[in-house]
């Protein structure tokens, strides 16, 4: 049985906001729990990537949509944000 996801709509923020808010949702979430953040600042096809990756966590898709961009990342297993 998989986890739901958590969403994170930070629509209508600008950079640095949506990877804080990602960052503060994986803080919280389980190993293996997914969190889906919607972001509409063309800034974020750059941020979100370079943190996720610097912070260990897998992008599973990032998909293109007509009111932005959703980011899918699955927490690592043992996992940290330190």
């Amino acid at each position: 049985m998989s986890l739901p996801e958590i969403l994170v709509d930070s629509r209508g923020h600008r950079c640095p906001v949506p990877t804080l808010r990602l960052r503060r949702a994986l803080e919280t979430a389980q190993p293996g729990e997914r969190v889906r953040l919607l972001a509409d600042d063309p800034l974020a096809r750059i941020d979100v990537p370079h943190f996720v990756n610097s912070a260990g966590m897998t992008l599973i898709e990032q998909v293109d949509q007509p009111d932005g961009i959703s980011f899918l990342v699955e927490k690592a297993v043992g996992g940290s944000l330190a």
